[in-house]
């Protein structure tokens, strides 16, 4: 049993009444006797726990940085008018607001009521139970129970990225109907005839079938369709160092989302793994509309896991996935360790059968470090910075050698920087 305030107050008002007219135990007893029965009997006439149906979706999805309202339906299937509280909980990250609610709900009638969620972080929030709290018609007493109401809610990743999606798509449209002569040989294929128009390459006109019509036909290409993507992200402890306001594996995912929805668009096949020592997520090799949302879902749980990545697993469980000729794709970072001791020695097994780009956010600070000269201090950290960065341009060369590409860029720039690194490729035919 519960009390509320309003019993509190009639008990003080009795106390009051007992000292002033009927100061005896007789008259305490006896008020404390009325009491009783009050909050017993208004117990008593409290709607049952098993009166009360609730329901709600059990799953909800938003872009991270969104608010959701979730909807708990509440349906009053007894005889007796609910009156009460209700409390939905939700865990602290989920960034609930509006979580207790009034009931007053006579025989028959359903309500729905709204808790704001803004979550703070990506993936999944499952709420907790749903506590209610019912009194009596008088108010004075009533029970509380909890029940378990399943729900999820989804923050998928945030994708500001996508703003570009339109003008990548736009240039790779334009790419494949395009019938420039740097467009034709190895990786290309035969599209269709047109007009010949001024300033065509002569090269591009098919005298065969200009002999068959009566205008000069010259003929058109478009990029492969159908080549596979795989991008591999590092999930290992360097993806959680923080570069600029977020994780280097935050703005992997960023840069992954754009390529893999251009890539998707381009018809090309795209896959991803995220692995550390194992895997943490995985999207089997598709095209089309439906990519972006399987990657986004894929991703929203991801977060880094503090071991060492395990690069001979990571490059097995890759070989495994991509059985032809692929485009590797690998998000991790340029670290003097990281290559040296983990990248370097299983790449030959990637680019002997693949075509491999690394792709690496570079640190803000450092280039802020390395252009400061004010003052002794600064010079020692602008020494400092510029060994850092004379270091990695080695590194880059040296994979460049190795028939590796590298993209390196800041955080704002990744994701665009990727796009047109792989709109070159599928220009040059060299997927």
């Amino acid at each position: 049993m519960v009390i509320t305030g309003r019993l509190v107050a009639v008990a003080v008002a009795a106390a009051v009444f007992v000292m002033t007219i009927w100061p005896s135990w007789l008259g305490v007893l006896l008020a404390g006797a009325v009491l009783c029965a009050l909050a017993a009997f208004d117990r008593a006439l409290a709607a049952n726990s098993a009166d009360l149906a609730l329901e709600r979706a059990e799953l909800t999805v938003l872009r991270l940085g969104a608010t959701t309202d979730i909807e708990l339906a509440v349906v009053n299937t007894g005889s007796r008018t609910v009156h009460g509280r209700l409390w939905d909980d939700w865990p602290d990250s989920a960034g609930a607001t509006g979580r207790e609610h009034r009931l007053d709900l006579a025989p028959g009638r359903r309500v729905r009521l709204r808790t704001t969620l803004t979550p703070a972080r990506r993936g999944d929030r499952a709420a907790g139970p749903v506590t209610v709290r019912l009194f009596g018609p008088l108010g004075l007493a009533g029970h509380q129970f909890r029940r378990a109401v399943p729900a999820r809610i989804r923050a998928l990743p945030p994708f500001h990225s996508e703003r570009l999606l339109a003008g990548k798509v736009k240039r790779l449209h334009h790419l494949e109907g395009r019938n420039l002569a740097d467009l034709r040989g190895q990786g290309t294929e035969f599209d269709s005839f047109r007009e010949y128009v001024p300033g065509d390459d002569v090269r591009t006109i098919d005298w065969r079938a200009t002999a068959r019509a009566t205008d000069v036909l010259v003929r058109t290409w478009r990029p492969e369709r159908n080549r596979q993507l795989l991008m591999l992200l590092d999930t290992g402890r360097i993806s959680a160092a923080r570069v600029g306001a977020g994780t280097r594996l935050e703005i992997a995912i960023e840069a992954a989302l754009l390529l893999g929805s251009l890539a998707a668009a381009g018809g090309d096949l795209v896959g991803l793994l995220a692995y550390d020592r194992t895997e943490r997520a995985e999207v089997r090799a598709g095209a089309g509309r439906g990519m972006p949302p399987k990657l986004m879902h894929a991703l929203a749980g991801v977060t880094p896991a503090l071991v060492d990545t395990d690069a001979e697993g990571l490059v097995r469980a890759a070989i495994r996935r991509a059985r032809r000729r692929s485009l590797i794709v690998w998000f991790t970072s340029l670290d003097s360790a990281a290559v040296t001791e983990n990248l370097l020695p299983v790449l030959p097994a990637l680019t002997e059968r693949h075509r491999v780009l690394i792709v690496s956010v570079t640190d803000p600070e450092i280039a802020a470090a390395a252009a400061d000269r004010a003052g002794l201090p600064a010079l020692y950290r602008a020494a400092a910075a510029e060994s850092r960065i004379a270091e990695q341009a080695v590194l880059q060369e040296s994979l460049r050698r190795r028939g590796v590409a590298v993209i390196a860029a800041p955080a704002p720039d990744l994701p665009g920087a990727l796009a047109d690194e792989y709109l070159e490729l599928k220009k040059s035919g060299a997927l």
